[in-house]
């Protein structure tokens, strides 16, 4: 199927954005059905207010002494007493 750049009307602003031959390839490759119905504007702008309109909170880290090899290191969750902890390092050698 061969593509062809496509002038678009954006359903929020109302102004014209082109749907590439490149977006229309990913689409196709995805297996969307649709075409976009906003501008890149109008989509970031929404994706932006989804999200909160304010920069995600970091994520709050825990510190913690590695079960394995005793070292100093932080974890993402708030460690339970009844499961060891370990540093990067040694979850990995213990996955592997």
């Amino acid at each position: 199927m061969a593509f062809e750049d496509k002038t678009l009307v954006c359903k929020d602003c109302g102004k014209d954005f082109v749907f590439s031959v490149g977006e229309q390839e990913f689409y196709a490759e995805k297996g969307f059905e649709n075409e976009p119905v906003r501008c890149r504007d109008c989509r970031d702008a929404r994706r932006h207010s989804r999200d909160g309109g304010e920069a995600r909170e970091a994520r709050r880290m825990y510190t913690v002494i590695c079960a394995e090899c005793g070292k100093e290191t932080q974890v993402p969750f708030e460690p339970k007493n009844d499961r060891p902890i370990y540093c990067r390092d040694c979850f990995n050698a213990k996955r592997s």
